[in-house]
């Protein structure tokens, strides 16, 4: 890979979590070196296939070097593609980072090299909506939108809203200016946030790609005023029709999980009984931290998605016929391997899919079907990350 500036800017324009975002969404391989008036040296990042593997920021190294320069309130950066031989030191995954990092930024773990005059700049908030104590969601956002996917564009006033959850509709948004807060209805007339979107986010999942109805499971408002690109669905349809089975496959259990790990997240808000009950006779199909490049399909039987958190185990979610779950290359979602194990009910059987095969089909994909996919990977890892805070705290914290 030849050694080329493939993205540059200025932090008070792009902050790093969302260069972490476009990074990660492209799959990119080089360095990341940032500057800063305020300090002597530069510091770098080093990619391989989207996720930070190692970091300098001297005299820090690893993840510590990583965490120090999300403090750097104000510099340039400039990201080289080029091939990459360091040591990988870095084990989290990329939203692990930058959620951990933008958390300990608010809490004051982390020094903010900038100004002595600048302000601290909160994430904003909507009066009434609901968060995790000590905690707001981070915005998600995207790589730049490319146009040609756009065929009309439409916009929103502050508070009003722009899906409705149980209504069918097959459109997909990106957004293009301002941003949304995407919640779940619960019982009482009350809503929980769920995830809070910004510019070249999209509003829709895959299953809006499909010949079937598409009902939405969450609400979407416009916080200020929002500026939203309608996307072409049938082109977007086409290439999805297009895929292999083994990938369309694969893209509709990412939709699955979505929607069952927000629903734990809604569960635990409101205190729901456990619905899922692990076994000793369960058996670990993959080790939490596993390395190994193993990706399965399941035909029969049911997997378990389990975490950990500072109060022990968290069954996430379940897996059934056709979902799929292992070591994909090209995604984070914060689940397994790096994040969870996989256990297994006595009846499992599943079929193993060709990593090198879905590796190959993902990267002839067009960048807004990569975006899509990256998009719904980063709510789902929020997701995860807002269970593991509502299960550790106890119960959540109203604003």
């Amino acid at each position: 890979m030849n050694d080329k500036t493939a993205l540059s800017g200025n932090l008070n324009f792009i902050g790093l979590a969302d260069v972490f975002q476009i990074l990660g969404g492209n799959s990119s391989t080089g360095i990341l070196r940032i500057t800063n008036q305020y300090t002597p040296n530069p510091g770098e990042i080093y990619f391989v296939n989207g996720n930070p593997v190692n970091a300098t920021n001297e005299p820090q190294h690893g993840i510590d070097a990583v965490y120090s320069l999300f403090g750097w309130t104000e510099g340039r950066f400039e990201f080289h593609e080029k091939t990459i031989q360091v040591k990988q030191e870095i084990k989290h995954s990329r939203m692990e980072i930058v959620l951990d990092a933008l958390r300990m930024v608010d809490d004051g773990v982390i020094e903010k090299v900038g100004p002595p005059s600048l302000d601290k700049t909160p994430i904003i908030q909507k009066d009434g909506a609901k968060y995790i104590s000590g905690e707001s969601l981070p915005i998600i956002k995207g790589p730049f939108t490319d146009y040609s996917y756009v065929v009309n564009e439409e916009g929103f006033r502050d508070g009003e809203n722009i899906v409705k959850a149980g209504k069918y509709g097959k459109w997909i948004w990106v957004i293009l200016e301002g941003m949304v807060d995407v919640t779940r209805e619960m019982a009482g007339g009350e809503s929980m946030t769920v995830a809070r979107l910004g510019q070249g986010s999209y509003i829709g999942t895959f299953g809006a790609l499909l010949f079937e109805k598409y009902s939405r499971s969450s609400s979407v408002t416009a916080i200020g005023d929002v500026w939203l690109g309608l996307l072409d669905t049938e082109r977007l349809a086409r290439e999805y029709t297009s895929l292999s089975p083994e990938f369309k496959g694969l893209l509709l259990s990412l939709d699955n999980r979505l929607k069952k790990i927000t629903d734990k997240a809604v569960g635990l808000y409101t205190k729901e009984k456990e619905s899922i009950l692990l076994t000793k006779d369960m058996g670990e199909i993959i080790e939490k931290g596993s390395s190994k490049q193993e990706v399965f399909t399941i035909t029969e039987g049911t997997a378990y998605l389990v975490g950990q958190s500072a109060k022990g185990i968290i069954p996430l979610l379940t897996l059934d016929k056709d979902d799929v779950f292992g070591n994909v290359p090209f995604l984070d979602i914060g689940h397994e391997p790096r994040s969870a194990a996989v256990l297994s009910s006595k009846d499992l059987k599943v079929n193993a899919l060709d990593t090198g095969s879905l590796q190959k089909e993902y990267d002839q994909l067009s960048g807004t079907l990569k975006n899509l996919i990256n998009n719904v990977t980063t709510c789902i890892s929020i997701s995860t990350r807002l269970v593991h805070h509502l299960k550790d705290s106890g119960s959540p914290a109203k604003q």
